[in-house]
């Protein structure tokens, strides 16, 4: 038996990456059963042959999983948010960010296209750059230069397995063809009913890039909170999840209960005012949502 990581899967098809090459498999029948289906990123257990083929017989449990793309164990997720054309979009950035730490992936935020800005809004941007890496977070500000984005990002991707996400026209599909050529990945003009690129990208595959792999697709195709409870919430924001314990009440929701620790952080500048009222938007948000029977 033989251990490995699917790095793509295809009609039927599980591409696995071993120490001693790549093996293409095939799903046992108990996986059709058991309603599994291996993804892209699960760690497997394959009997391999003498052709380079084999069956995958185990999934091993996962530390992760998306949706759309489908996609597990992934270890990083690369935000690219445009400074300009696309102008900045805090509350974009953090819904992002919410997804993401909901997910326990590690996140690295991206702006990109100082190059294009006056300095007065270097100065601005530069602020939630910082406000940011307060919080705890790896935030890059690069120019548009594909040069440039490729030096910041290229260290940032050894040993990792990173996915790309971000609002439409920052140039994820680009960024992914300056980091493995061979991808030729094409995005279609922005769909004016939907408000987003098109991708054309029928399947999933993990590349290798900057000795690490990376999602061949951007990921989150959908920004819903659906599956983050209104309990869940504050542990997506690091800044009130390390609060939380010195709120008077126990479950407190840092929204209208009194001798409330995050509200008090809020008022004396701890807490970022705008992180605040995101959390809030999205809490209302997940309150307000149909229950699923």
């Amino acid at each position: 038996m033989t251990e490995g990581r699917i790095i793509k899967a295809l009609s039927g098809y599980y591409d696995v990456k071993t120490d001693e090459g790549v093996f293409r498999c095939r799903g046992r029948g108990v996986f059709r059963k058991k309603k599994i289906t291996p993804l892209v990123g699960d760690f497997v257990e394959f009997d391999k042959n003498t052709q380079g083929e084999g069956y995958i017989l185990s999934v091993k449990p996962r530390e992760n999983m998306l949706i759309r793309p489908p996609i597990a164990n992934i270890s990083q997720a690369i935000i690219v948010s445009s400074a300009v054309r696309p102008d900045f979009n805090p509350l974009l950035l953090d819904r992002f960010l919410v997804l993401i730490e909901s997910k326990n992936i590690q996140p690295l935020i991206f702006i990109t296209k100082k190059d294009l800005l006056p300095e007065s809004e270097i100065v601005r941007i530069a602020g939630y750059k910082s406000l940011y890496e307060k919080i705890g977070y790896t935030v890059e500000f690069v120019s548009s230069g594909e040069a440039d984005i490729l030096h910041q990002l290229k260290s940032h991707l050894a040993g990792q397995v990173s996915v790309i996400a971000g609002q439409s026209g920052v140039g994820k599909s680009s960024l992914l063809n300056a980091i493995n050529p061979s991808l030729q990945l094409k995005t279609d003009d922005i769909s004016t009913s939907l408000g987003r690129g098109k991708h054309t990208t029928r399947h999933v595959e993990l590349v290798e890039a900057g000795d690490g792999l990376v999602a061949d697709t951007p990921g989150f195709g959908s920004l819903d909170l659906n599956d983050i409870t209104a309990e869940e919430l504050g542990d997506c924001f690091p800044e009130i999840s390390e609060r939380r314990p010195a709120c008077k009440f126990r479950g407190c929701y840092h929204y209208k209960e009194p001798k409330c620790a995050v509200k008090q952080a809020v008022e004396e500048g701890i807490i970022a005012e705008h992180r605040y009222e995101h959390y809030i938007r999205f809490l209302d948000e997940i309150n307000s949502r149909k229950p699923r029977y």
